[in-house]
């Protein structure tokens, strides 16, 4: 059974919309803040996977996928203003600080663990920063990536599997985390209140025309050919793979501050976060249905003890390092909450952690609601996507 492009992209937006159907109307999926795309994806690719036992071959063109996934990370880019931070001062400059050294932590922990089982370095990459820190756009996107320099053929659904562990594990220990410090050290219950959201595109009416949206689109669109042009030039001429979607996000970043400085044009964040929305949440689900489960058993009980050593390994990190560094205070414990969540797997389970505990005490930390969103989804990045790419090449 062959399906094409066309097809494809049809299948994957009703795929997409059933997750979002399940996501609503199971509470276990919205509680540990599963992506929608993960949920209908996993469910195809379970059904493939079933198939296969009968003979059944279904395959899937997946040309679209490219565009969409730089697409995404084009608008993460987009989003990487330096002037936002001023705004968290000190305190986001040593989360920050505490997030890229994370993203070091886990590829050395997952490289020496691989090592330790003889098994293939890049794996180590993968069950990672690439996919506890990047969550699963991330997973899937140097997943493919290494399928495509190596012959590491199960590597996406490694990285998703640990995607999927991660995204679990950190929905699972954020509160109890936060919990736990404000007890231990018997934390007064107050929070910096002169912390401000400044970020100028966050304040926008919701509403855009028609206009808005072709203009938005233009800009991503310009600045994707840009990126698949340079990043082309550069592997041609360095011998250094540089993925499209990296080379975007770069450009995208400089796009960004030059217009912060000069005003050539305006960003209007509710289309660009519409376009976000609809090419990860279609690029995810595409991905999720072409996986192939079968391929994951050679390295199932490697993966599993390796993801078990990360989530130890953030869980005193954030206990004993970023608790003191930040503060040691009632908004540092809710950032750690947030670390849980986005350093194992991503910014909404950051963010739905930090709403369970400022629920739980009554008190909201706009210091961490913040700090942790803008280093988690987007400043993270500028440092742990070329650090990826980087040891990918350097031990494919």
């Amino acid at each position: 059974m062959s399906f094409d492009s066309l097809s494809v992209l049809a299948i994957s937006i009703g795929v997409l919309l059933f997750g979002m159907y399940l996501k609503k109307h199971l509470l276990i999926l919205e509680k540990f803040c599963i992506p929608a795309p993960v949920i209908g994806g996993f469910l195809v690719s379970l059904l493939i996977w079933f198939l296969s036992f009968a003979n059944i071959e279904v395959k899937f063109d997946t040309s679209l996928q490219i565009p969409l996934m730089v697409a995404f990370f084009t608008v993460i880019g987009l989003s990487g203003s330096f002037k936002l931070l001023k705004v968290g001062g000190k305190i986001l400059l040593i989360y920050l600080g505490c997030c890229w050294f994370m993203a070091l932590m886990q590829n050395f922990i997952g490289i020496s663990m691989m090592s330790l089982f003889d098994l293939n370095k890049l794996y180590g990459i993968l069950c990672g920063a690439v996919s506890l820190e990047g969550g699963h756009g991330n997973a899937i996107a140097f997943g493919g990536m290494v399928e495509e320099i190596s012959d590491l053929n199960n590597a996406k659904v490694l990285a998703i599997a640990a995607a999927t562990f991660g995204l679990i594990s950190g929905s699972l220990l954020g509160g109890p985390v936060a919990k736990y410090l404000i007890s231990k050290h018997q934390l007064t219950i107050t929070t910096n209140q002169d912390i401000k959201d400044v970020d100028p595109l966050k304040h926008e009416i919701r509403i855009a025309s028609y206009k808005d949206f072709l203009k938005s689109l233009f800009l991503i669109l310009c600045i994707m050919c840009v990126g698949f042009f340079l990043s082309s030039k550069f592997t041609q001429y360095s011998g250094y793979s540089l993925p499209s979607y990296v080379g975007a996000m770069l450009i995208a970043i400089i796009t960004r501050n030059i217009n912060d400085v000069f005003n050539l044009f305006k960003l209007n964040q509710y289309t660009i976060d519409t376009i976000s929305e609809l090419s990860l949440g279609i690029f995810l689900t595409m991905a999720m249905m072409s996986l192939k489960i079968n391929e994951l058993s050679t390295v199932a009980m490697p993966l599993f003890i390796t993801l078990l050593v990360q989530v130890l390994a953030l869980l005193l990190f954030a206990v004993f390092v970023v608790f003191r560094l930040c503060g040691k205070n009632y908004d540092s414990a809710i950032m750690c909450a947030g670390l849980m969540g986005h350093g194992l797997g991503a910014t909404p389970n950051a963010v739905a952690n930090m709403n369970a505990v400022c629920s739980r005490y009554n008190l909201v930390s706009r210091q961490a609601f913040l700090i942790v969103p803008l280093c988690g989804a987007v400043l993270i990045d500028i440092v742990a996507i070329p650090l990826n790419t980087y040891l990918i090449n350097l031990f494919s």
